[in-house]
């Protein structure tokens, strides 16, 4: 029993120095050596940081907003993003995130927005803002423009920011008086629209979009529950332009269900789409369905939120089983994750 005793003592004793032992060197790296993220961009060492969160943030806000200079700046490209690796340095060594920082914006390219104005899909006249833009068309339509339901915006991006024309130049040069003989052919031309089994009501299938949020006046529900794999505005090499919804990958076949009531405006196949449903709901709200195996409603029909409409599927310009869903307010792209997911 002694001799146990006293080999329990001397392993305690044993267990204490190293507890010790490895306290001092602790102590002592934590004297001289501090953890330290070492920053790399396209292979050459840029610098050392203490707050990789922070220092990252900071540029992800920089690509997103720029520098401030511009309200009409989209986006800044950074081709490549700098790679931190975690080690331990000498505490004389200093951190230097705003070089940091510098060196990586010095990469950016920066892309601002302005905004076409269309007519019949064609580029007329350009202006640098939003508003400038609703304004026009606003005009038009104060003015019984003929050429009306043909006007559209698109929000398109270049690498200089540059000035454009005066609101009523652009629409004095827009304007098209109506003739009366045409405001006849147009009401005849809507109701043999109305006898399709696909089309009840205009629709936009431009590519017009706004990265600005309006109010709805209505509430959305998910209209599926699913992975997010391309984002409202990107930019892909499997379309032609940015992207003017959300897709959310979903089994082939999942239920689609309606966001908010309203009455089905198309139902069918409709190009890079495929088989798409759009629902036409209050204010000028509608919302699209795309790429659909199977369509459940017709057009005309009236709806009610989280009635099925729809089947998951991959028809149109589809890699693979999702929903491509667009919420669109007077034929403008909105992003849906203001709104929903």
């Amino acid at each position: 029993m002694k001799k146990i005793l006293i080999k329990i003592r001397t392993s305690m004793k044993f267990l204490i120095l190293v507890s010790i032992g490895t306290f001092l060197i602790l102590g002592l790296v934590a004297f001289f050596y501090k953890p330290i993220y070492r920053v790399t961009l396209d292979g050459e060492l840029i610098g050392y940081c203490a707050q990789k969160s922070k220092l990252q943030a900071k540029i992800e806000e920089y690509m997103e907003n720029g520098n401030g200079e511009s309200e009409n700046v989209a986006f800044v490209q950074l081709d490549t993003m700098p790679t931190y690796q975690l080690c331990l340095l000498k505490r004389g060594i200093t951190t230097n995130d705003e070089q940091i920082y510098q060196k990586v914006a010095e990469k950016g390219i920066t892309y601002y927005k302005y905004y076409a104005i269309l007519e019949d899909n064609e580029e007329k006249a350009y202006v640098s803002d939003f508003s400038t833009a609703e304004q026009i068309v606003q005009g038009l339509k104060d003015k019984n423009s003929d050429n009306i339901d043909n006007i559209q915006i698109l929000e398109k991006y270049e690498t200089e920011l540059a000035d454009f024309a005066q609101v009523e130049e652009v629409v004095a040069n827009l304007y098209k008086e109506k003739p009366v003989e045409q405001t006849v052919t147009k009401v005849a031309s809507k109701k043999s629209s109305r006898t399709s089994n696909s089309s009840s009501g205009s629709f936009s299938t431009s590519t017009n979009l706004s990265k600005s949020k309006v109010s709805l006046g209505i509430s959305l529900i998910k209209p599926i529950t699913g992975t997010i794999t391309s984002r409202f505005g990107s930019i892909s090499s499997v379309r032609s332009s940015a992207h003017t919804g959300l897709d959310i990958a979903a089994s082939a076949g999942s239920a689609i269900k309606a966001a908010a009531s309203g009455t089905v405006t198309f139902s069918g196949y409709k190009g890079s789409y495929g088989y798409l449903v759009v629902v036409t709901h209050s204010n000028g709200v509608q919302t699209y369905y795309g790429h659909c195996s199977k369509l459940y409603v017709s057009a005309g029909q009236t709806v009610s939120q989280g009635q099925t409409i729809a089947a998951v599927g991959s028809t149109g310009n589809s890699t693979g089983p999702h929903l491509h869903f667009e919420i669109r307010v007077n034929g403008v792209a909105y992003n849906p994750q203001n709104y929903v997911y």
